[in-house]
This record gives C-alpha cells, structure tokens and sequence, in this order.
C-alpha cells in the first residue's frame, strides 16, 4: 500500500460561502483557515494547495468575546520616524471589517509563498451580497 500524493491535475476545488453573523472571530477563522488548506478533503498534501475558495458575508457582524473590543488592536508602521499607527478593534470593525477576517485567516495558514497562495483564495465582504454568483457557491455551516 502507498500513500497517496495529491497532484495539481487531480485537485478538484469547490466554492463555499459562509455567513459570519454572529460567529465567533477565532472559531470562523481557524474553520475558514482549514477549508483553505484543503484539510477538510481526504486528498490532503501539506506541501500542496489543496483547498476550496470561501466566500464570507457579513463580516461586519462578526462578534469578539471578552475585552476584545476594547483591548484588541492592530499594529502597521509607515517605515517613516514615528509612524506606528494602532488601531482597535472597535474602529477597525467600524472601518474595515474585511481586514479583520483576512488577518484572522492568514495567521493561521502556512507561512510563505504556500500560505500567499491560499489566502488568495479568500474572499471578504463586509455585508450580505458577494460578487461570485456565477461560481454557484455552496452555503457552508459550521
């Protein structure tokens, strides 16, 4: 018996959405971050990309427990003298509530080019409508 490799000619990729109203941030992103990966389909190859697209809706309804809100904050330097910029939680929702998704996720993928491959497979929306129609996505629950 050997063990089965997957190749790229035999990965078959489906297209899944998932509404995030109401879910937990790190619950939807280590759930989202394995469908990516492809841990999911019994073909699984670490060292390939053997993941499905995901569509996520309503990112703006995602929900953080404990202090979060408030505590949580996101760090990015302009690499000018004094250009640290921390944002919260609360306002990065407010203004940007795709980034906070897509942060989610890609910490939790591969680091490297394996890891920039699936992320782009990732696809945020800040309210219920997506633009991947024709796709014909699967609803996913988790």
């Amino acid at each position: 018996m050997k063990t089965y490799i997957a190749t790229p000619s035999t990965i078959e990729r489906k297209w899944y959405v998932v509404d995030a109203e109401g879910m937990t941030l790190g619950r939807l992103a280590a759930q989202t971050a394995a469908i990516l990966r492809g841990k999911n389909k019994p073909t699984f190859t670490p060292f390939l990309d053997t993941g499905d697209y995901v569509i996520v809706v309503n990112a703006s309804k995602v929900k953080v427990t404990g202090k979060k809100l408030d505590q949580k904050t996101y760090f990015s330097h302009s690499k000018y003298v004094g250009g640290v910029r921390v944002t919260p939680l609360r306002e990065m929702i407010a203004t940007k509530p795709e980034k906070v998704i897509e942060h989610a996720v890609y910490g939790m993928l591969p680091k490297g080019p394996l890891g920039r491959q699936m992320s782009k497979k990732l696809f945020v929306y800040a309210g219920p409508e997506h633009k991947q129609q024709a796709q014909k996505p699967e609803k996913l629950t988790f």
